[in-house]
């Protein structure tokens, strides 16, 4: 008789995978990337990651689902701590994420979202839109309670601000990575996003 693994094996487990599958698509990007090459990366057997995922689309989407939690809890407000500075957490965040760009996920994602398989069946792959959709609603929810606690007179819907923000910073990051920073200018970008920021959110704390 086979011994019972436990929950707490198997997360350990696939937590391993997907940390040895993001360095490997972060080196390798998407499309070069094989099963092979995460086995290899994580030092275990086919069988051993195949019990966890199936083919590499999966264990990518995993890697973003992973990658995602850390984005999310950015926005999960504190009540002693201004929400203002904790956009600027966030912002600094990214900066610093930029600054790491060749170290990133950029890649991966860009050839993931032009390949084949997902171009022609976005539909197989309803993740991709539930993670902007999560991130929409978690930013938004920050504002809103920001909005509440009487630090914020947003000028604009908090929806339309959370979409402009993710957009800013994706452009920004795509850019960065095929031209460098030298060329995006990168703190000057962000100087103008926290401006930006300030004129729609017009903080409490920066009235004159």
């Amino acid at each position: 008789m086979c011994p019972r693994v436990s929950e707490e094996y198997k997360r350990e487990k696939k937590f391993e995978i997907l940390t040895a599958a993001r360095r490997v698509f972060i080196r390798k990007g998407y499309t070069r990337t094989v099963m092979q090459d995460i086995m290899d990366e994580a030092g275990m057997s086919r069988g051993a990651v195949y019990a966890y995922f199936d083919n590499v689309e999966h264990v990518f989407i995993e890697v973003l689902r992973f990658d995602d939690q850390e984005t999310l809890g950015f926005f999960e407000p504190d009540p002693q701590y201004p929400i203002w500075n904790q956009l600027m957490d966030w912002v600094q965040k990214q900066q610093g994420d930029i600054t790491r760009i060749q170290h990133s996920l950029v890649l991966a994602r860009a050839e993931f979202f032009l390949s084949s398989s997902y171009v022609h069946a976005k539909q197989d792959y309803p993740y991709i839109t539930e993670r902007y959709q999560l991130t929409v609603a978690a930013m938004s929810r920050v504002i809103r309670k920001g909005q509440q606690q009487g630090e914020f007179q947003p000028r604009l819907e908090p929806e339309a601000i959370a979409r402009y923000m993710i957009s800013f910073l994706n452009g920004l990051m795509l850019d960065t990575f095929q031209l460098g920073p030298t060329v995006t200018c990168v703190p000057e970008q962000l100087k103008t996003f926290i401006h930006s920021l300030r004129a729609m959110l017009i903080p409490k704390t920066l009235e004159s």
